[in-house]
């Protein structure tokens, strides 16, 4: 997803400039690193700005494919924790404690408890990291980007998806009283409205709520309690938005993939909402748009839009690097497609490039498999030789045995 870039870079224009929603969908930050790229992390940008963000994606997507992630790649990911159990976007020397100069925040950190949740073997980093988000809960329900600011849609539905990866139920991470799923309805536009069923980022300063394409994707399966990676579900009972005085989660999650659903319909993408931006395609939000359309049971309408990223997402892909590559893996999970035959690109292959080398899962059970193969036929041949050789012995012992008597 492109939450941690979205929230970040809206967090950025609210306090400059109060602007509207947006969202990134081009490359990487900086394509010239500003700091030299650490071994073990995936993509060549530079990570000032989501190196924890991208190399969550990126192991998550790999454990997704059936790959088990370089321990190098797991190690740099674990070592980017604060002592607190926090992850902030980049930390170029993490030998120093995290300060007011290495901000944490709460997108990095939900993204890498659902890696290392994901990788296994990192239960104490998952378990104070998920205290850590508790501990930062606003009193709504929800989240913001940074500790203390407002909550937002993008920030409280990654850490739902964190939360419910922890095997946390969300409902149950309160702050007076209230969960995330008391948050989420706040956001959402009443059918009727001018982009009704759609999830606003977070209301502006005017109290309005302005419907955000990529706040929706990520409130969908923030409704849902889903995390990055999920399967399509069963399809809605009613394909429009359906309005009710206070919608339960499930129907802020229907509403919001009704919004999504017509938002595609024409087109078969997303376009860009970043203020200034040119109206163009938004790769990124589009392959969101698939997870959450997938997850929403609207098969296909999610399976439109991948069709249309199949033929015009490569590129951008390409220049984007591993978080843009994982998010085209979730998208093709969602529908079941296979992304190894992505419009002519193998996207197991190219992800796997970005970084250390991960290693088949399969491998392990069929060297053990192939092992005992080995040994089976081993013995059996054994036993079968050892049958022969007892069976000449015991016809030479006959034979002497008849050539002595009488």
């Amino acid at each position: 997803m492109n939450v941690r870039r979205s929230a970040a870079a809206l967090a950025v224009v609210g306090v400059l400039a109060a602007a509207a929603p947006a969202t990134a969908a081009g490359p990487s930050p900086s394509a010239s690193p500003k700091v030299s790229i650490p071994s073990g992390l995936y993509g060549k940008a530079d990570p000032t700005y989501d190196g924890v963000w991208r190399q969550s994606l990126a192991l998550l997507a790999q454990r997704t494919l059936g790959y088990r992630p370089a321990a190098g790649a797991v190690d740099w990911l674990t070592g980017q924790q604060c002592a607190n159990g926090a992850f902030a976007a980049f930390r170029a020397a993490p030998a120093k404690a995290c300060d007011s100069a290495v901000k944490p925040d709460s997108n990095s950190t939900a993204a890498a408890v659902q890696a290392l949740k994901a990788v296994g073997g990192r239960g104490g980093a998952v378990a104070k990291a998920v205290g850590w988000l508790k501990s930062v809960q606003n009193k709504d329900g929800g989240w913001g980007y940074y500790p203390g600011g407002p909550s937002d849609t993008n920030s409280t539905s990654v850490v739902i998806g964190a939360l419910a990866a922890a095997g946390t139920d969300p409902a149950d991470v309160r702050k007076s009283g209230k969960s995330p799923y008391d948050a989420l309805p706040a956001w959402s536009i009443p059918c009727g409205q001018d982009g009704g069923g759609a999830l606003a980022f977070q209301p502006d300063k005017k109290g309005k709520l302005l419907a955000n394409a990529d706040a929706t994707a990520a409130g969908v399966l923030g409704a849902l309690g889903k995390g990055f990676v999920t399967e399509a579900g069963k399809a809605p009972a009613e394909d429009a938005c359906t309005k009710a005085a206070h919608p339960a989660p499930a129907q802020v999650a229907d509403n919001a993939g009704a919004y999504l659903a017509s938002a595609v319909a024409r087109t078969g993408h997303l376009k860009s909402t970043l203020p200034g931006a040119k109206d163009q395609p938004d790769f990124g939000n589009t392959a969101d748009a698939v997870v959450a359309l997938a997850a929403d049971g609207r098969t296909a309408q999610a399976k439109k839009a991948y069709a249309w990223l199949e033929e015009n997402a490569t590129q951008w892909a390409a220049q984007s690097g591993p978080a843009a590559y994982a998010q085209l893996v979730f998208a093709a999970h969602a529908v079941g497609a296979r992304p190894a035959d992505f419009g002519g690109t193998d996207l197991v292959r190219s992800l796997n490039a970005q970084g250390p080398a991960p290693r088949p899962e399969k491998a392990a059970g069929q060297e053990k498999a192939e092992a005992s193969d080995d040994d089976s036929g081993t013995g059996v041949w054994w036993i079968v030789g050892v049958g022969l050789v007892a069976g000449i012995s015991i016809g030479f012992l006959l034979s002497s045995r008849r050539k002595r008597q009488p």
